[in-house]
């Protein structure tokens, strides 16, 4: 990893009225900014097709958000938010408590005022979270008293609107608390002209986890812990991605969480299949093993994407990318509008 860049080198002035509040009406009605040469190109999302050259392989991530936010109340009747982070067996959980005062080890929690979890200690693979017992099936408790767990620069609570566009066309297996949002602008239009197109299509998942909102906080990035999630890539997925290989075609990937599900499958030189857990933090200098084509939203300042998309395509064409895109009026973040990359030489 590169200690060139420090946090600061990824900071730039957003306007507020920037941040999308909601989707487009149409998904891909979106705006895509063409960003794979200078000058960029503004279009618009469903001319994605026409963009990718047949042979090609796009691969997403299918996984489904969950209704991961909770409110309830400890005994004492004060008030407890919650964001599960990971389902576990046997009906338990972790998640992110708000409280006043947080609840103790072997306490109650009564959620939506419809059932009770027990407290059970303090544990997970990063710090701060809690560790719950449900006293059914956390999916199905979630999923009927649950809410949309909309990112926090999302101003507006959760409504059925957000239930449906908060979540991909092809979201297929739950446990994520946010979305893949390069994937939200996708539709059943765009997703059959790319197979008439003659690009393929294949999958990962990539359980998305609360800490993809977590700011860095310090200016060396190789102090950053980067946060865990748990991703699969099923060997179906390689051997599609070893056949485009072999055809000379490329790899896409739909959104930062595929990529880091590909590169981290790919770390030991070489891509194989299965699930784990990953921490992959993807600075300039990263050397990419499989993707060479990225759709991705715009991102948060100072943020891990950032540095992502900086390593991919390079930090000078990323920063004026984004300075173009704030000119034109761009949306911004998880509802906003996407950004096609291509990759570069490895910058230092």
């Amino acid at each position: 990893m590169s200690h060139r860049y420090t946090l600061s080198d990824f900071d730039f002035a957003l306007p507020p009225e920037l941040i999308a509040q909601h989707p487009a009406p149409e998904r891909s009605a979106s705006r895509l900014l063409d960003g794979r040469a200078w000058p960029p190109v503004d279009r618009i999302f469903r001319e994605l097709p026409a963009l990718l050259t047949p042979g090609d392989l796009l691969v997403f991530n299918d996984t489904r958000v969950i209704k991961a936010r909770l409110f309830g109340t400890k005994p004492t009747g004060g008030a407890v938010e919650a964001l599960i982070e990971r389902v576990l067996p046997g009906h338990e959980v972790w998640a992110h408590l708000r409280a006043s005062k947080s609840p103790k080890t072997g306490s109650i929690v009564r959620f939506a005022d419809a059932f009770d979890a027990e407290v059970l200690g303090r544990s997970g693979p990063d710090d701060g979270l809690f560790h719950l017992r449900f006293p059914d099936d956390p999916l199905v408790l979630l999923e009927r008293h649950g809410h949309v767990p909309l990112p926090p620069y999302i101003t507006h609570a959760d409504s059925e609107d957000d239930a449906r566009r908060y979540q991909t066309v092809f979201a297929a297996k739950p446990g994520a608390v946010a979305a893949p949002t390069a994937a939200l602008h996708f539709d059943e239009g765009v997703l059959a002209a790319l197979r008439e197109r003659g690009v393929g299509l294949a999958r990962v998942t990539l359980h998305v986890g609360a800490g993809t909102f977590q700011p860095v906080r310090t200016e060396n990035l190789a102090e950053h812990r980067m946060h865990s999630e748990w991703f699969e890539v099923s060997a179906d997925t390689v051997a599609a991605i070893e056949r485009t290989r072999a055809a000379g075609a490329r790899v896409v990937a739909v959104g930062t969480t595929t990529l880091r599900a590909l590169e981290s499958a790919a770390v030991s030189g070489q891509l194989v299949a299965g699930s784990r857990d990953t921490d992959l933090f993807i600075t300039p200098g990263f050397r990419f093993r499989v993707v060479d084509v990225l759709i991705t939203n715009f991102h948060l300042p100072k943020s891990t994407l950032m540095m992502l998309v900086s390593a991919l395509a390079g930090y000078e064409h990323i920063m004026a990318l984004y300075r173009h895109a704030i000119k034109q009026r761009y949306r911004f973040f998880s509802y906003g509008d996407a950004m096609l990359l291509e990759r570069t030489p490895a910058h230092d």
